[in-house]
């Protein structure tokens, strides 16, 4: 690691732990030339993992994006935030532990309203109504039919 003071390449670790959330680990170094001290962080790099939409164009996966749908699903409903952030956590470490990097919209969707179907009914059907489009109001009621089939 490069000082900040001098420039000089090498340095020895005096002290190590990680941050607060656990997602980085913090260094203090001293500098073998100058003696200086300085903190240097580590992070986990992560490769980027590439949407495929409905019209075949392509984005990075956004998960304020995931969070905002389901956000708008669970509006007015009893699921707190932080539940939702779980529910991201949990699809984004699927998606990053999955060995491809371009995942379809439709899984990302799917993965959504598998957990929401087991926190909020009301939810998950606001979601898969939006997520497959429904067009009409058999269209619900097969989706609704379904979901008492299963209850039982």
């Amino acid at each position: 690691m490069r000082c900040p003071y001098c420039g000089h390449e090498e340095s020895k670790v005096i002290d190590s732990r990680p941050t607060d959330e656990g997602e980085r680990i913090r260094r203090r170094r001293e500098c073998l030339k100058c003696a200086k001290r300085f903190t240097t962080y580590e992070v986990i790099e992560t490769v980027p993992i590439v949407v495929i939409k409905k019209d075949k164009s392509r984005e990075t996966f956004d998960r304020n994006k995931l969070l905002n749908g389901l956000l708008r699903a669970c509006e007015k409903r009893p699921v707190s935030i932080d539940t939702l952030e779980r529910i991201v956590d949990e699809i984004e470490n699927m998606l990053q532990n999955s060995l491809d990097r371009e995942v379809p919209s439709s899984l990302i969707g799917k993965y959504a309203m598998e957990k929401l179907k087991d926190i909020d009914e009301v939810a998950y059907v606001r979601f898969a109504s939006v997520y497959r489009q429904f067009k009409d109001i058999n269209t619900f009621m097969e989706e609704l039919n379904r979901m008492i089939k299963n209850r039982s």
